[in-house]
């Protein structure tokens, strides 16, 4: 088998468990087409760069106040010059224009803590979507990691896992278990999937 692995760029703006997920799936043998080579974030106080910095993976720091409407061109510059192949939003708090989806068509992927079509779109991230599904009365959630385009959360799922619902459960409480029980395990799965497939220049 070719040595070759995908690079693999991951988009931050906080804490950085997903890209954790992500680095632990790595070292653990989960994740064998992909290899992270950058981690790029719009924040330079994301915790996720620590994380990074302490997996000796290359960062950057791309800010709407330092490039102002050159923000997405910076992005698309750092990201083509490091050759990234594949892009993971991993609370990636930026809805992306048309123009750079279009640039990394079937290249982007993120994972959203729901199971799409339900709560997800504009307005629906972080705690807002299990504040919306406990509202509902859900007795199901979960985590979807899907393709990304100029719609929020429309491309084509790539990973779906449901997650139970409690009574009593709190939004904290319920973002926790889908984050254990359901995007640390399909996040790593869809880079894994997904990489395999650029490998093997199968049509995304």
């Amino acid at each position: 088998m070719s040595a070759k692995k995908v690079k693999t760029a991951v988009l931050v703006s906080g804490g950085g468990t997903n890209l954790q997920a992500i680095i632990d799936a790595q070292k653990s043998g989960i994740i064998k087409s992909g290899e992270i080579t950058l981690v790029l974030s719009n924040r330079y106080d994301a915790y996720a760069l620590e994380r990074a910095k302490a997996a000796e993976i290359k960062t950057a720091v791309v800010t709407r106040k330092d490039f102002g409407k050159d923000f997405e061109d910076r992005l698309i510059s750092v990201l083509t010059e490091n050759g990234i192949e594949l892009i993971v939003l991993a609370g990636f708090m930026v809805i992306l224009s048309k123009k750079f989806t279009d640039t990394f068509k079937n290249r982007i992927i993120n994972v959203h803590p729901s199971l799409i079509p339900s709560f997800c779109g504009e307005g629906y991230y972080g705690l807002r979507v299990h504040e919306a599904a406990l509202k509902k009365g859900v007795k199901v959630t979960g985590a979807t990691v899907h393709f990304v385009n100029e719609i929020p959360d429309g491309g084509e799922i790539i990973e779906q896992k449901a997650v139970r619902v409690y009574p009593g459960d709190t939004p904290e409480r319920l973002q926790k278990r889908v984050m254990r029980q359901a995007e640390w395990k399909i996040l790593p799965k869809a880079v894994e999937k997904i990489s395999e497939r650029i490998l093997k220049n199968e049509r995304l």
